[in-house]
């Protein structure tokens, strides 16, 4: 039963993050919003949360980004369900994404132990 649940979880995300992505690219007009990338949807087991992780090129731009996503929160949950076929709509919850930061961090850290490994002693 709980693999069932969590395929369920796991295709309403990818339905969110794909009809999300288009929302924010050409329904939402608040200036703020810059060129961001929906990087992951997760759902919780009951449908009623959705954590959207966002990430731009513009890291300075990002928080004033968030924020406009915050507030355009219900207009898009609004619209994903016309467009998605779900009895609830989860509520966005929009945070920055922060796997690509630690995916450098660790490269980096491996560069360095390789660095250290090499050295004559």
């Amino acid at each position: 039963m709980k693999s069932k649940e969590y395929e369920r979880c796991q295709r309403v995300a990818s339905q969110i993050k794909r009809e999300l992505a288009d929302l924010i690219r050409l329904e939402v007009k608040d200036p703020r919003v810059g060129w961001v990338t929906v990087d992951d949807v997760e759902v919780s087991r009951d449908l009623s949360v959705a954590k959207v992780y966002i990430s731009s090129l513009e890291e300075d731009q990002l928080k004033e980004s968030l924020e406009a996503l915050k507030a355009a929160a219900p207009f898009l949950r609004h619209e994903l369900g016309k467009r998605l076929k779900l009895r609830l709509i989860p509520e966005l919850r929009f945070y920055k994404d922060t796997a690509i930061e630690s995916g450098l961090r660790i490269t980096k850290l491996l560069d360095q132990i390789a660095a250290q490994a090499q050295k004559p002693k």
